[in-house]
């Protein structure tokens, strides 16, 4: 009786221990078609382990939970989404979920972007569709927490590249790129505002404008500069960018623009606009915090996006009419006509 006893426990034993082997050891059949198995946040590790064995990823989502809590891998997961094409073990598996090497996919949000443009290429990158970031953009629960409403987060979302995971809902996108702008917003950028007059929604319009106006690094803070002036002399802006721009973007032609009856027209009243009309990146925001100190009242583009300041408005007409003059002689080469209309991108007509 000892003896079978004896010999029954030994069968056990090795065929337990070949039943481990083979789970834990033999890598699971390659599969026909990659699957993506996703990982969320705080997700128990026997749900996952299931998730995993349900996809065919690992042969025993048991094997695996024990090997993970044997190894002390459990609580070291990553969350996200997870590319298995089959052939590996399960220590192979729980390597990838350790190290967190999810898929993501990577955008860049340029600057001087608007929220309508950012949802387009958000989905352009096959992240979310477009009009769901901006209906999260303009309606979701965060904006009215951070008290963005009205008129909404243009202005806040900051441009950067980012790494999002093919699953991330709109919300999730917009707080990301909400909470890096905030984080570029120091104790000292919110005192030097405050030294300048500004609330932190109109240093952020006028970073906008100066983005969407500048073309050269170094002209940032002379654009910045007229922008001051103006505001401080009680003249009208007349900046090109805001006769634009719309809740939905940037439409239009600028000399059509201009006559507009856009809330955001700056030819039509003096002051800043109610709100962004883009979104800044810090070298914008910077520049309206230290402009340059000029008595410059107006600026003129050439055709290579540099700028021509004048004081004067005298000089401002000399300035257009001498980009005229040269505009004329290169379209005359190139037999077509190519004329910079007075007021073009400029701050004043």
């Amino acid at each position: 009786m000892v003896r079978k006893l004896i010999s029954a426990i030994a069968v056990l034993i090795v065929v337990g221990g070949a039943a481990a082997w083979y789970f834990l050891f033999m890598p699971a059949p390659v599969l026909e078609a990659p699957r993506v198995v996703e990982i969320k946040h705080g997700e128990h590790l026997r749900s996952i382990a299931a998730a995993l064995q349900r996809n065919g990823v690992v042969r025993s989502g048991l094997a695996l939970s024990l090997y993970a809590r044997l190894t002390g891998a459990a609580n070291r997961v990553q969350p996200g989404d997870y590319r298995f094409t089959g052939g590996e073990t399960i220590a192979q598996v729980l390597g990838h979920l350790v190290r967190g090497e999810s898929i993501v996919i990577t955008v860049t949000i340029p600057e001087g972007s608007t929220v309508r443009q950012i949802g387009q290429r958000l989905e352009e990158a096959r992240l979310v569709c477009d009009w769901k970031f901006v209906q999260a953009a303009r309606s979701s629960p965060l904006p009215e927490k951070l008290g963005l409403v009205p008129p909404g987060v243009e202005g806040y979302l900051f441009p950067a590249t980012y790494r999002f995971a093919p699953s991330a809902a709109p919300e999730e996108i917009l707080a990301t790129l909400l909470e890096r702008f905030f984080e570029q917003i120091s104790p000292q950028v919110e005192e030097r505002a405050f030294q300048m007059g500004l609330s932190m929604r109109e240093l952020v319009t006028l970073a906008s404008m100066i983005e969407k106006e500048a073309r050269l690094p170094a002209e940032r803070p002379l654009i910045a500069s007229v922008f001051y002036n103006r505001l401080r002399l009680h003249m009208p802006l007349q900046s090109d960018p805001t006769a634009q721009y719309s809740f939905d973007g940037i439409t239009g032609h600028a000399a059509q623009a201009v006559h507009s009856g856009s809330a955001f027209n700056t030819y039509n009243f003096a002051g800043l606009p109610p709100g962004p009309i883009a979104n800044p990146g810090w070298a914008s925001i910077h520049a309206a915090l230290y402009p340059a100190h000029t008595d410059y009242l107006y600026f003129v583009a050439r055709k290579d996006g540099s700028h021509i300041f004048s004081r004067t408005l005298k000089e401002h007409d000399r300035a257009i009419a001498s980009l005229r003059e040269v505009n004329f002689a290169g379209a005359g080469d190139m037999g077509m006509p190519d004329t910079i209309a007075a007021g073009s991108r400029n701050a004043s007509k």
